[in-house]
C-alpha cells in the first residue's frame, strides 16, 4: 500500500508540474481543484505604486487577449489584486488562484513583475501574441510560493564581433524578462570593433567602430566577405537601452575590455599599443590579437576617461572590464615593460597585467563601483576588490571563492551559446564544440570544493552569447533558445526540484507561448534523450 501511494504522490506531483508548464519552476507549486475565468466585470488593482508597472501591464494584456475594457487603478478591492507584504524577500512572491480571484503579493515592484511573468505562463499561450483570443481566458487554480535560488542570473551578448541595433537589443531583454533574468552583460568592445560613443575620444566611433570585411563562412577556410561592417550606440541610445532594461528589472552590465582585445582601440589611438608608428586596423579574423595595450600612464589616464564617461552611463553596481585572453608576446619583448616589471618589483609579465587591473580597481572603486572581469584576472594576482567571473571552466571561480571574493560561474562547457546544440551537419555554422539542452540543465553551482561559508561567494551563473558566427538578432535567439531557459532555471529553481526529464516535458508545453512571442528557438531538444 505504500508503494503505491508514493507511486500516485509521484505521478501527482509530475502531472501537477508539467500541467502548469512553468519556466523557472517556482519554488512551492500547490495545484488548486478548478480554475479562474477572466470575465467582462474583470479588475486589476494594486495596493502600492510600486505595483502600478505590473498592473498596468497585465491590464493591457488582458484586454488585447479577451477584448474587454480593462484597467488597473489603485484600490484592495479587486478581482485581480497587487498586494505588498513586508515579510517577503525583494524577488520573492506568493501568487495564489482560486475561482473567484487572483492575489498577488510582493515586497517590492521586482517581486510583483516576477509575480506576473509566472501569471501570465498560467494563461493560454497565445496571449503573449497580444490579439483577440477566440475563447474566454481560463487559468488553473494554483497557489504558489517562489523566491530566487541566486541573485545573479546573467545572458550577456557580444555586440562587438558584430553590431546589433538599438531594437534588437531590446527584444533581447524582452526575452529575458519573461525568464526571470536579471543581468545583461553587455559586451561592448572587442579587437573587431567599438560598440559604444565616448565623447573625449571620438575616433572610437569614426576608426574602432568600422572594420573593412568579415570572415565568410568558418575561421579554418580562411575567407572574407570584403563588405565594410560598423555601428555603434550612441550615449543617448545606451540610456534608452538602460532605462528600459530598469523597467523590466535588469541591470545592465557593461564590458569595456582590456589590456588585450583592443585592436579596435590601437586603430585610432596606436600611441596606447607597442608602437606609435604602427598603423594598426581594426581585426578582421576571429580570434585573439597580439596587439594589446600597454601599462603607459597616457593608457591608464585613457582608460580613466572612458571609464568615467562609461559610468555616468550605466548604473550597474560593477563595471566589467574584461582581463581576459592578453598574449604577453609584446610585452615580453618591450624594453619599456620589462624596466616596469624591474621597476615595480614584480615576478613576470603575468604580475604586471594584475598591476594593470590593480590600477584599474583602485580607480573604480573610487568611483563607488565595483571591478568584475573574467577569471584571467586571477593570474598574478587579484585585485583586492574584484569579483571574478569563470569561463574556463569553475576552477577561477572556486579559486576566488576560498580567496573571499564573489563569483558569477560562466563555465564555457555548460554556457557558451555560441556552441553547437546538435550535429553540425544539421545546424547553421557555428564556432564548434557541443552543447545541448541536457549539459546546460546539468551544471550544478553547488561546487563540493567549497566550504558552506565558501559557496555564499558565488553569487549567480551567467550564460554568454559570443557572436563570431551570429551576426543578427534572428540567429542569436535560435542559438540562445530554449539553452537559456536551463540558466534560468537552474538559477532561480532549488536544487532538490532539479529534474531534467520534468523541465524537458515543461519546456515541451511552452512551446506553444515561445511560439506566440515568435522566438526562433531550436528544436534539437525534442529529439535528444
Amino acid at each position: 500500500m505504500k508503494i503505491f501511494l508514493f507511486v500516485f504522490l509521484l505521478a501527482f506531483s509530475g502531472f501537477a508540474q508539467n500541467t502548469y508548464n512553468l519556466i523557472p519552476l517556482p519554488k512551492v507549486v500547490s495545484p488548486v481543484d478548478g480554475q479562474f475565468t477572466i470575465k467582462k466585470t474583470v479588475s486589476i488593482g494594486f495596493s502600492h505604486p510600486d505595483f502600478a508597472p505590473s498592473a498596468h501591464l497585465l491590464a493591457t494584456y488582458i484586454q488585447d487577449a479577451s477584448g474587454f475594457p480593462t484597467a488597473a487603478k489603485a484600490t484592495q478591492k479587486a478581482t485581480i489584486q497587487f498586494a505588498q507584504n513586508n515579510s517577503l524577500g525583494d524577488e520573492a512572491y506568493m501568487l495564489h488562484v482560486n475561482s473567484n480571484k487572483v492575489s498577488i503579493e510582493a515586497k517590492t515592484g521586482k517581486g510583483a513583475f516576477y509575480a506576473l511573468q509566472t501569471l501570465l505562463q498560467l494563461m493560454p499561450a497565445q496571449v503573449y501574441a497580444g490579439a483577440k483570443l477566440a475563447g474566454p481566458i481560463s487559468i488553473l487554480n494554483v497557489k504558489i510560493q517562489d523566491e530566487p535560488r541566486f541573485n545573479y542570473r546573467g545572458l550577456m551578448l557580444d555586440v562587438g564581433r558584430y553590431y546589433y541595433p538599438v531594437e534588437s537589443v531590446k527584444r533581447f531583454l524582452d526575452l529575458m524578462a519573461i525568464y526571470k533574468m536579471n543581468t545583461f552583460h553587455w559586451h561592448l568592445t572587442e579587437d573587431q570593433g567599438w560598440r559604444i560613443e565616448i565623447k573625449k575620444y571620438p575616433l572610437l566611433t569614426s576608426i574602432s567602430s568600422v572594420r573593412k570585411e568579415s570572415m565568410l563562412g568558418h575561421y579554418k577556410d580562411q575567407k572574407y566577405d570584403g563588405k565594410p561592417h560598423g555601428g555603434f550606440y550612441t550615449q543617448e541610445e545606451v540610456k534608452d537601452i538602460v532605462a528600459y532594461a530598469a523597467k523590466k528589472y535588469i541591470e545592465v552590465i557593461p564590458e569595456i575590455e582590456m589590456p588585450g582585445h583592443s585592436q579596435a582601440v590601437l586603430a585610432a589611438y596606436p600611441q596606447l599599443g607597442a608602437n606609435a608608428d604602427k598603423l594598426y586596423q581594426v581585426k578582421t579574423k576571429w580570434g585573439v590579437s597580439d596587439d594589446v595595450l600597454f601599462p603607459r600612464e597616457e593608457t591608464f589616464e585613457f582608460l580613466e576617461n572612458v571609464l568615467t564617461e562609461v559610468m555616468t552611463l550605466f548604473p550597474s553596481q560593477y563595471i566589467h572590464i574584461g582581463g581576459d585572453e592578453c598574449p604577453k608576446t609584446q610585452w615580453k619583448e618591450s624594453r619599456f615593460c620589462q624596466d616596469l616589471i624591474k621597476k615595480l618589483g614584480l615576478k613576470d609579465e603575468h604580475e604586471l597585467q594584475s598591476y594593470f587591473i590593480r590600477r584599474i580597481d583602485k580607480f573604480v572603486t573610487s568611483k563607488g563601483k565595483k571591478l568584475l572581469g573574467w577569471d584571467e584576472i586571477l593570474e598574478g594576482g587579484l585585485s583586492p576588490n574584484a569579483m571574478v567571473m569563470s569561463w574556463r571552466g569553475t576552477k577561477g571561480g572556486i579559486e576566488a571563492a576560498k580567496l573571499k571574493h564573489d563569483v558569477v560561474m560562466s563555465p564555457n562547457s555548460y554556457f557558451y551559446l555560441d556552441y553547437y546544440q546538435t550535429d553540425p551537419k544539421n545546424e547553421p555554422i557555428a564556432i564548434g564544440g557541443n552543447l545541448p539542452l541536457s549539459k546546460c540543465y546539468s551544471f550544478e553551482p553547488d561546487l563540493p570544493e567549497l566550504s558552506a561559508e565558501e559557496a555564499k561567494h558565488v553569487v549567480g551563473i551567467q550564460a554568454n552569447v559570443w557572436t563570431e558566427y551570429i551576426s543578427n538578432i534572428n540567429y542569436a535567439e535560435y542559438m540562445t533558445y530554449p539553452r537559456a531557459l536551463a540558466l534560468s532555471e537552474v538559477s532561480w529553481s532549488t536544487k532538490e526540484s532539479k529534474n531534467y526529464a520534468d523541465f524537458k516535458k515543461r519546456l515541451t508545453g511552452h512551446l506553444p507561448a515561445m511560439d506566440a512571442l515568435k522566438i526562433n528557438y531550436s528544436k534539437a531538444f525534442l529529439s535528444q534523450p
